[in-house]
C-alpha cells in the first residue's frame, strides 16, 4: 500500500507529494493540505498487513494520543487524525530541514558548541516526555530534525515510545536501535526509567561529536569497554568527553537518574547567561535592539581580550572558548537561529574559507551575510539592524564603520578556529 503522488485523502483534503522515508512501524508522506501548506502524514508500513494488524494499528493510535499530550518546540506537532479506508494516520507538522544524522554523515562532526545546544534542546523536550510518564526509547540522530535556516531541533518518531513506571518490571517490545538503545532495551522484561533516555541521549551527543555509532550495548557488555569520544574527536572537551561516558553507563543505576542529572554533567551553557558581564547584552536582544546589541558584542569581545579598538588575529585567538559559546548561545537564542557565531562559522565553512581569508572567499562570504551588497562593501550604518536582516549578519564584531582588511583577518581567524 504505498501512496503515489497525487493520491488523495479526506476527498482531498489532503494531497500526497512524495514519500520521506520509513521506520520500524511507519511510513511518512509530504503532502499538502486544501490552504497550500505542506504536512507530514504518517501510516503504518505495508509489512504489518498480518493477522496482528489490529494490535499494531491500535499501538498506531496510542502513539497519536501520546502525541497530542506533548506540546512543546522541540517536539514534532501532531495536527490530526484521519483515516482512509481501513488505514488511520496521523496528520502532523511537516519540518522542512535535515535531520542531524544526515547532517554529520554529509558534513562531518558537529562543532562542541552546536552539538550541546541541540542537545540541550532535546534534552529539554525529554523532561516533558517524562514528566508524562512516557519514555521515547528511540532517541538517535536521524529522529532529530533540524528547521530550515534555523539552530533549532525537533523530537520525531514516538512510534515505539511506551508508559513506564520508574523502579517497576515491565514488559516494552523490543524495537530498538543499535548503539543507542542502553542495555536494559534488548530484554522484553526490565526495569526502565528516565535513565534508559539518558544514555540514548548520550549515545547521540557521542555520534554527532564524532561522526561515529556508539559499540551496541550487548557487545560493550560481552567486551568491557567503550573507546572514549575523546579518542575520536581530541577537539572534544574533558568535561563532555566525561559526561558522555557517564550517561552511556551499561549499568542503569550508574548513569544519571534523569535528563536534568545528566544535563548538569555538560558544560553550563544555559548558566553562563546569568553573568554580569552579559547581562546588558541579553536585556538588549531580548528587546530587539540589533544595533545596540551588536556594538555591545563588539565592547565585550576588546573587554576580553584585553584590548582597544579593534581585534588583532593574536587576540581572536586567545579568546576564551567560554565566552565565544555564551555569545552565540545569546544571539542564537534571541534571533531563533539567524544570528549567532555557529551560523557564521557554518557559512564560512560551506563556502571554502580558511584561516587565510583569500579575497575571493571573503567576498562571498560578505555577500552571504549582507555585509556586501552587488560588489559594494557595505559601511556599518546601512546595515540592516533587524530580525529581517540575511541570516548570518550579526554579530558583525566591527569596532569601526568600515569592513577594513583588518576586520577579514580577524574573522577569518574566528570562524577557522577548530576548538568551538
Amino acid at each position: 500500500m504505498a501512496w503515489a503522488k497525487g493520491h488523495k485523502l479526506q476527498q482531498g483534503k489532503y494531497i500526497i507529494e512524495k514519500r520521506l522515508g520509513s521506520g520500524g512501524f511507519g511510513t511518512t508522506y509530504q503532502a499538502k493540505d486544501k490552504r497550500g501548506n505542506w504536512v507530514a502524514i504518517k501510516t503504518l508500513n505495508d509489512w504489518l498487513l498480518d493477522s496482528a494488524w489490529p494490535k499494531y494499528q491500535q499501538d498506531f493510535l496510542n502513539e497519536a494520543m501520546r502525541l497530542a499530550k506533548l506540546t512543546h518546540p522541540h517536539i514534532v506537532r501532531i495536527d490530526e487524525v484521519i483515516q482512509d479506508g481501513e488505514v488511520w494516520c496521523i496528520v502532523m507538522e511537516y519540518v522542512d530541514g535535515q535531520d542531524l544524522g544526515h547532517r554529520v554523515w554529509n558534513k562531518g562532526a558537529l562543532p562542541e558548541s552546536e552539538a550541546l545546544r541541540y542537545i540541550y534542546q532535546i534534552g529539554d523536550a525529554l523532561e516533558m516526555v517524562h514528566q508524562n510518564g512516557l519514555l521515547h526509547r528511540d532517541i538517535k540522530p536521524i529522529n532529530i530534525m533540524l528547521r530550515a535556516s534555523k539552530s533549532e531541533a525537533v523530537l520525531i518518531d514516538f512510534g515505539i515510545a511506551r508508559e513506564f513506571t520508574p523502579n517497576l518490571t515491565q514488559t516494552h517490545s523490543q524495537f530498538l536501535s543499535e548503539g543507542f538503545a542502553p542495555i536494559e532495551q534488548y530484554d522484553w522484561r526490565a526495569k526502565r526509567g528516565a535513565y534508559t533516555d539518558v544514555y540514548a541521549l548520550a549515545a547521540t551527543l557521542y555520534s554527532l561529536l564524532t561522526k561515529e555509532i556508539p559499540a551496541p550495548a550487548p557487545v560493550r557488555a560481552f567486551w568491557g569497554t567503550l573507546e572514549a569520544p575523546k579518542q575520536l574527536n581530541p577537539d572534544i572537551s574533558d568535561r563532555v568527553n566525561q559526561a558522555i561516558l557517564k550517561g552511556m553507563a551499561l549499568k542503569p543505576e550508574h548513569r544519571p537518574q534523569s535528563v536534568r542529572e545528566w544535563l548538569a554533567l555538560l558544560p553550563p551553557l544555559m548558566n553562563t547567561l546569568a553573568a554580569d558581564n552579559y547581562s546588558k547584552l541579553r536585556e538588549l536582544l531580548a528587546a530587539g535592539k540589533w544595533q545596540e546589541a551588536d556594538k555591545e558584542t563588539g565592547r565585550l569581545m576588546l573587554k576580553v581580550a584585553g584590548r582597544e579598538g579593534w581585534l588583532r588575529v593574536e587576540d581572536i585567538e586567545s579568546l576564551p572558548l567560554q565566552d565565544l559559546r555564551t555569545i552565540d548561545l545569546l544571539w542564537g537564542e534571541h534571533s531563533k537561529g539567524r544570528f549567532g557565531l555557529i551560523p557564521q562559522k557554518r557559512i564560512w565553512e560551506q563556502i571554502g574559507g580558511t584561516k587565510k581569508a583569500d579575497w575571493d572567499a571573503w567576498c562571498r562570504f560578505g555577500e552571504q551575510v549582507g555585509w556586501r551588497v552587488n560588489g559594494t562593501w557595505l559601511s556599518y550604518s546601512s546595515l540592516k539592524f533587524s530580525d529581517k536582516a540575511p541570516e548570518g549578519q550579526f554579530p558583525s564584531l566591527l569596532v569601526s564603520d568600515s569592513f577594513a582588511l583588518r576586520h577579514q583577518e580577524s574573522v577569518a581567524a574566528l570562524l577557522s578556529r577548530k576548538d568551538w
